[in-house]
């Protein structure tokens, strides 16, 4: 693996690993990617997109750890349930349920109050976070992702469940590839590529199933509204799987959202353009910081 590519997903060193019981049971594996560099700042949390793990930020994480950057706050990186080392329960999936989990990690680290981060699959469970509990948000980073698919996301979002679960993940990795990056990307970072190919296919299939149904049947639309604090929403402007339109709906539903789009990438931006994305959030908290003090809740 080149250094590019390990920068954005490898780990360059061995982090600190917590295992967090949640409330009905599934234990979720949380890795701590940075502490806090300073006493009582508001810890990020950041939520995966499907079918990935946490490590996916890693490359952003060390973004935000540059000594010119403002983001002082402990790195949170969640393995969902159903993902990564993370319990593989059976369903239903919730994106309710998801985001209960989410808030599990913030109790069982100390934290009333966090930065939610969250990619694909990982924002939409941010944005039902922010609809569940936005007292327990400072701000909120989503990329790439969707309050609502359409009318028509159960019937597309099981088709691909059924794929997986017939003919395995593997038949499912051109089509993903495609979506994910650019083709100047994959040209140019075939390392990376790779191992986000692996990770993929080492999903445990009814679990990659029933994530698939929650996003079909996921709509957080009506409940967006109820977050008032600092929202950044980012977009690859290539981006076909969630496109600029999709974005913009998010925005338009919230009151102090802010649009970004990317040039160049498509749904994985955080993998291909880390740097953007560090700097979206560094701006997204510092836009909190300005509207009122953070509370003292991690040590």
């Amino acid at each position: 693996m080149n250094a590019l590519a390990q920068r954005h997903y490898g780990p360059a060193v061995p982090t600190p690993v917590l295992r967090v019981n949640t409330r009905d049971g599934c234990a979720l594996n949380v890795r701590m990617l940075r502490q806090a560099t300073s006493k009582g700042a508001v810890p990020v949390f950041f939520v995966h997109a499907l079918a990935m793990d946490g490590d996916m930020w890693n490359g952003v994480a060390q973004m935000l750890s540059n000594e010119a950057c403002a983001v002082e706050g402990a790195l949170y990186a969640i393995d969902c349930r159903g993902h990564g080392e993370s319990d593989t329960p059976t369903g239903p999936y919730t994106t309710e349920r998801f985001a209960q989990d989410v808030l599990d990690v913030l109790d069982a680290v100390g934290s009333a109050h966090a930065h939610v981060v969250g990619c694909s699959m990982g924002g939409t469970v941010a944005l039902a976070l922010a609809g569940i509990a936005p007292e327990r948000l400072t701000s909120l980073t989503v990329i790439d992702c969707s309050a609502w698919y359409g009318t028509d996301a159960p019937t597309r979002w099981e088709a691909r469940a059924q794929t997986a679960l017939i003919e395995g993940m593997a038949a499912l990795v051109d089509f993903q590839i495609a979506r994910w990056f650019s083709p100047a990307f994959v040209q140019a970072e075939p390392a990376l590529v790779r191992q986000s190919v692996a990770v993929f296919n080492a999903n445990h299939v009814p679990a990659y199933a029933e994530s698939c149904r929650m996003l079909g049947q996921a709509d957080e639309r009506e409940r967006l509204h109820r977050f008032t604090g600092p929202v950044s929403v980012v977009v690859g402007a290539e981006d076909y799987a969630t496109p600029i339109a999709m974005g913009q709906d998010i925005v338009d539903r919230m009151t102090d959202a802010r649009l970004t789009v990317v040039p160049g990438t498509r749904h994985y931006t955080p993998l291909e353009a880390p740097d953007a994305i560090a700097s979206c959030i560094a701006d997204t908290i510092a836009r909190s910081i300005s509207i009122q003090p953070i509370a003292q809740d991690h040590p």
